[in-house]
């Protein structure tokens, strides 16, 4: 009888293990993943101004990349911001929470079925006290969704790179039907991480067009690519309305965790801070059961939701109202906005004189397309229409 068992070795399962380890070493926990390896196949970012001073030094030692700036470009900007940017990958997360957590986690063992008082992985049943299913995100009739798909290749190349750090967006690059930007990280004098990312209507991923336009711009950067070190690809959910009610009365009363549960940002769909941040609520309750766990993260779910309604009407916007090849009109105008506007928009603080700023001014919308955004339930029909 365990503890806590996880269901899943992903971001939201490891780092809440990883913070329950830190506070309460005395507990049994289990991590039951199905793949060779913990966290997938992934590069998890966030800026610091995203998590509160205590929340960013225990995750700290997570943190592989860490840069003073970051930069964005466009047809007719190009900025660098000076928030600074953190990255971590799944290789990396790997190692580490096999180090801090390795006596608790069981890998190649898929689980089949998840309920309040156990799990059945691997063929047997194996009992806790408090079960967290972090299995990843899951369709649901009661989301509507967007997509940001990618496709990622660490390049090792044959001199220096040159970039002092990020380049999170480069807009200039042929849309093709979507918005379309390439995204850089600098992991080494020689290294390099580009990710051909979209803002789709669709999940699916095009991969051998992907690496082929990488590779393309890779040249036009000047890089002479020797090797792919790694290559990583995948689909995040951008959420544009729903029904978050009806999305936690599906299942079995287990808790969901990370993206399982809604909890990353509607905007960006980045996930760690939101990770970070249940996982420190997870570790502060008296007392861990599923029923508590639930309780708490369903609550925290609905709060999220809630407070992230601003970010789905932007999205309805961007994916609902603007043409597919004109969608970088809309970042390239919020990337020309004030940078703590833009740090409180990732961080999900945004005041409301920052959501009336990001709003007025010339539309870069057609103002009836966008009118029809509006009502978040009333979109359905709408959403339903483009997306088929």
């Amino acid at each position: 009888m365990y503890d806590v068992i996880f269901a899943g070795g992903g971001l939201a399962s490891c780092l809440t293990a990883y913070r329950l380890r830190q506070l309460h070493p005395h507990l049994n926990l289990l991590i039951v993943e199905g793949a060779a390896t913990l966290g997938g196949n992934h590069t998890w970012s966030f800026f610091p101004t995203d998590l509160t001073e205590p929340e960013l030094r225990w995750a700290e030692p997570l943190v592989l990349h860490r840069w003073s700036t970051y930069e964005v470009r466009f047809p007719a900007l190009r900025r660098t911001l000076t928030s600074g940017y953190c990255s971590t990958n799944s290789e990396f997360f790997h190692t580490f929470m096999m180090g801090a957590l390795g006596d608790c986690v069981e890998l190649r063992t898929p689980v089949e079925t998840v309920h309040a008082d156990g799990v059945v992985a691997g063929g047997r049943q194996i009992g806790g006290r408090c079960v967290i299913d972090g299995r990843g995100p899951e369709s649901s009739p009661h989301l509507m969704l967007g997509f940001q798909k990618f496709t990622g290749l660490v390049l090792r190349l044959e001199e220096d790179h040159g970039l002092m750090g990020p380049v999170i967006m480069d807009a200039t690059v042929p849309q093709n039907g979507d918005y379309r930007f390439l995204y850089t990280l600098p992991t080494g004098p020689r290294e390099v991480l580009v990710e051909d990312t979209k803002y789709s209507n669709t999940p699916q991923v095009d991969g051998a067009a992907d690496v082929e336009a990488i590779h393309d711009y890779a040249a036009a950067q000047g890089w002479t690519a020797l090797e792919t070190v790694r290559e990583e690809r995948g689909s995040l959910p951008i959420t544009l309305g729903g029904d978050i009610d009806g999305y936690w009365s599906d299942g079995t009363g287990v808790p969901r965790i990370g993206l399982r549960a809604a909890l990353f940002h509607a905007t960006t769909g980045y996930s760690f801070a939101e990770a970070v941040r249940t996982a420190d609520r997870i570790a502060g309750l008296q007392e861990l059961t599923t029923a508590s766990v639930r309780a708490l993260v369903e609550g925290r779910s609905r709060a999220h939701w809630s407070g992230q309604a601003y970010w789905r009407l932007l999205n309805r916007m961007l994916f609902l109202a603007a043409e597919p090849d004109q969608r970088w009109v809309v970042m390239q105008r919020f990337y020309g906005l004030s940078q703590p506007l833009i740090e409180r928009f990732y961080a999900g603080r945004s005041t409301l004189a920052d959501k009336l700023r990001i709003l007025t001014g010339r539309p870069p919308v057609a103002i009836l397309r966008a009118l029809k955004c509006l009502p978040e339930r009333s979109a359905a029909a709408h959403v339903t229409e483009v997306l088929s």
